[in-house]
């Protein structure tokens, strides 16, 4: 059973649904989705290989980061490095293949795919469509 299950806001929920399964292998759990009566997604499950991801648009004033980025001086600041900040990290079986994919569906990759000798990983960030940050890696095989 998963014990910790990552819960993230964006403005459009529903087209952040459509980008993460296309660009990062996502798949929307069926029957999982509840909508306002605007049809603004309040609630949605996605999953990727039995681990859970909830997200919804929590209202009309929430700002995703990247937005806020755009109006606010010190969140560009503090966003300015290739590390992921509130963001979440996802083991992967082959990460060259799965950054192809995110690279191809238009993901902003904010840390190149490197070997990253401290994590024993092969790992790369990227922003979602609305600023979120992901890291994916892949365990560093035995012997590499």
């Amino acid at each position: 059973m998963q014990r910790i299950v990552p819960m993230i806001a964006y403005e459009d929920a529903a087209a952040a649904i459509e980008w993460l399964t296309e660009a990062f292998g996502f798949r929307e759990r069926e029957g999982q989705r509840y909508t306002a009566a605007d049809g603004t997604v309040t609630h949605a499950e996605l999953e990727r290989d039995g681990a859970i991801v909830m997200l919804a648009t929590p209202n009309a004033d929430y700002q995703s980061p990247k937005r806020h980025r755009e109006t606010c001086e010190a969140a560009r600041r503090w966003q300015d490095n290739p590390w992921v900040i509130d963001g979440l990290f996802v083991t992967v079986d082959d990460v060259d293949s799965h950054h192809a994919q995110a690279v191809a569906a238009g993901a902003t990759v904010i840390r190149p795919l490197e070997d990253s000798a401290e994590a024993e990983m092969r790992i790369y960030t990227a922003e979602d469509l609305e600023g979120h940050r992901w890291m994916f890696g892949q365990p560093a095989q035995p012997g590499s």
